[in-house]
């Protein structure tokens, strides 16, 4: 009971001082074509090498993007070699990470903005908390990511 006590403190610690993601009023998420801030916890960023950011209202609609940025025109991305970087929070805590460094869940009873979803987690020990609470049938990194498994959760 001490051991969990002291993981509770420490996350309600780390959320007081997280740093949520600067998304402008009235970005739109491409996929979804809804503002991504009506979706705190799953708000996504992508910043591509022209220098334009593309906000997402989820990690599921952001890997849309990521494995077909040829199909959003106007972002000037026709592959992936032409992203940037892209961020995730933490869905606990709100801390802003690496997308690729990221912890993803799959499976757990938290529904995204739309349906099933993966949802981003720090390390793991969030991934733990999570579990606890959400559930959770397989735990992946980015590179397990594939364009089939964000089609199965479009579905």
């Amino acid at each position: 009971m001490k051991k969990f006590l002291s993981i509770v403190m420490v996350f309600f610690a780390m959320a007081l001082t997280a740093g949520d993601l600067k998304v402008p009023k009235d970005a739109k998420d491409p996929l979804f074509l809804w503002n991504v801030n009506k979706y705190g916890n799953f708000v996504c960023e992508m910043e591509l090498k022209n220098g334009k950011k593309v906000y997402f209202s989820s990690v599921k609609s952001m890997m849309d993007f990521y494995y077909r940025p040829w199909f959003y025109e106007g972002y000037g991305a026709k592959t992936a070699k032409d992203i940037k970087k892209m961020l995730v929070q933490d869905y606990i805590t709100g801390s802003v990470i690496d997308a690729k460094k990221a912890y993803y869940v799959f499976g757990s009873r938290l529904i995204g903005p739309k349906g099933d979803d993966l949802v981003p987690l720090m390390d793991e020990n969030s991934v733990k908390m999570f579990e606890m609470k959400y559930g959770g049938t397989k735990v992946l990194r980015f590179d397990q990511i594939t364009k089939g498994l964000i089609k199965y959760l479009d579905m």
